[in-house]
């Protein structure tokens, strides 16, 4: 990586220096072979960019999936031992606390500043996205703005922490997977010479959408011109509150989405996956228990493989982290203390990622599961998965653009999008729900 990104600096060292040349000479047969070399020097950059992203994507992506599979205790299969280290030495365009503002050379250039664009080109070739910039309707956010913001966003965002992260192919508006619905089979040979037993394997192709997430906002256009300085931009406002709705809602999706109408199939609403229905006027730990180790043994008895986590509302967490035994003994202990009586451990002031234990299986709190289910409107749900069976496809960075809504009063809107498939129908059977009058609003 090191040596192709040297490679690539020096090959953009020898083109502006052709360039500069170009500028001060007249049409002939040296300009023609220098200008042709330019063009050759173009597409090597070109080429070096897509091979530099594609390594730093994959370090990113192995990364990721294996920082989820430690939260959630389980083991690497096929990842192997060794962590990807990836170094990348080079100076970024837009960096926190920089000279220049992403958002007002954004603005900037799209208004006729020549150096604004000069600005915002490099950081396109060098970040590699090769996303047009010519008409600004789709330019790519720098990374530190989302790993800035990511963190403070994803707190709202625990299920999409939990579950594995690919890359969104560059083209269609759908994602095939394929889905074995019958497999091959074995049996005991009746006699010596007779028939063994024969069943094909067959698939079913599973049609995930493409699907997009996406939030605007009205800016003024004296905080787009003024609104940026050394050390301080636009940038930590408008970022902060988009890239938080951003993540919100697509957790919310994967969770309760429906399918259609633009929405990812969350897996609440996955067909043929395991319920287990609570009933209690009056609920308690000691018997929400049984139910929860029943919700458990349902994803290990049908899907053959062991449940991973068990997602819930923080006040379902509440709920446990409140019960007590006759002897006013809590039975989710706090983590810090060893356990006794208890049917869990975990801390009752943590929130999103693992907060507990209960049954062996890491326990994620996520306030976008419904509360208002029932016929009461005030029940939540508590969902048992084996959170590597659902893929997430998504896009590696947010894009931006500008929309001129009202030139009159200078006001334009900001949007930031991005593109997704969830792939949540791959093992129904590997999600379990927990449902019913046990889960109405807690009382403590």
């Amino acid at each position: 990586m090191k040596k192709l990104i040297e490679a690539r600096e020096a090959k953009v060292a020898e083109l502006d220096g052709l360039v500069a040349e170009l500028d001060e000479m007249e049409a002939g047969e040296d300009f023609d072979s220098k200008f042709a070399r330019s063009n050759e020097l173009h597409a090597e950059i070109k080429d070096m960019n897509e091979k530099i992203e594609e390594a730093r994507e994959a370090a990113e992506t192995l990364k990721a999936v294996k920082e989820s599979r430690n939260e959630l205790g389980v083991e690497d299969e096929d990842l192997g031992d060794k962590e990807a280290v990836v170094e990348v030495n080079e100076p970024d365009m837009y960096r926190k606390g920089g000279d220049h503002s992403f958002i007002s050379d954004a603005w900037a250039a799209r208004s006729g500043d020549f150096k604004a664009q000069e600005r915002l080109n490099k950081h396109q070739d060098f970040e590699a996205r090769d996303v047009g910039t010519g008409a600004f309707t789709g330019l790519v956010v720098p990374q530190y703005l989302v790993d800035e913001y990511a963190p403070i966003a994803r707190a709202g965002s625990a299920f999409y922490n939990a579950v594995p992260k690919k890359d969104l192919p560059a083209y269609g508006n759908k994602i095939e997977i394929s889905r074995i619905t019958t497999g091959s089979a074995a049996a005991e040979q009746a006699s010596e010479n007779s028939a063994v037993q024969e069943t094909n394997m067959d698939d079913t192709l599973l049609t995930v959408n493409v699907d997009t997430v996406a939030g605007q906002q009205d800016v003024s256009r004296q905080a787009l011109e003024r609104g940026g300085q050394p050390g301080f931009s636009m940038e930590n406002i408008i970022f902060q509150d988009l890239v938080s709705a951003y993540f919100t809602k697509l957790d919310s999706l994967m969770i309760d989405g429906s399918g259609s109408s633009g929405q990812p199939l969350g897996i609440r609403n996955v067909s043929g996956i395991n319920t287990v229905t609570y009933t209690d006027a009056s609920p308690t730990v000691a018997e929400a228990y049984p139910k929860l180790a029943d919700a458990v043994q349902k994803v290990n008895a049908n899907r053959f493989a062991p449940a991973q986590a068990i997602i819930m509302h923080p006040r379902r967490w509440g709920f446990f982290t409140a019960g007590v035994d006759s002897s006013n003994r809590p039975l989710v202990l706090p983590a810090g203390n060893n356990p006794d009586n208890a049917v869990g451990v975990g801390d009752a002031a943590a929130y999103g990622n693992v907060v507990g234990n209960l049954l062996g299986l890491p326990v994620i709190t996520d306030a976008n599961i419904t509360t208002s289910d029932g016929g009461g409107s005030d029940q939540d749900q508590i969902y048992v998965v084996k959170a590597d069976d659902h893929i997430l496809f998504e896009d590696n960075l947010f894009q931006l653009k500008f929309e001129e809504t009202n030139a009159g009063s200078l006001t334009t809107k900001m949007v930031v999008y991005g593109y997704v498939a969830f792939a949540s129908g791959r093992y129904p059977t590997g999600i379990t729900k927990i449902q019913g009058t046990g889960l109405i609003t807690p009382s403590f």
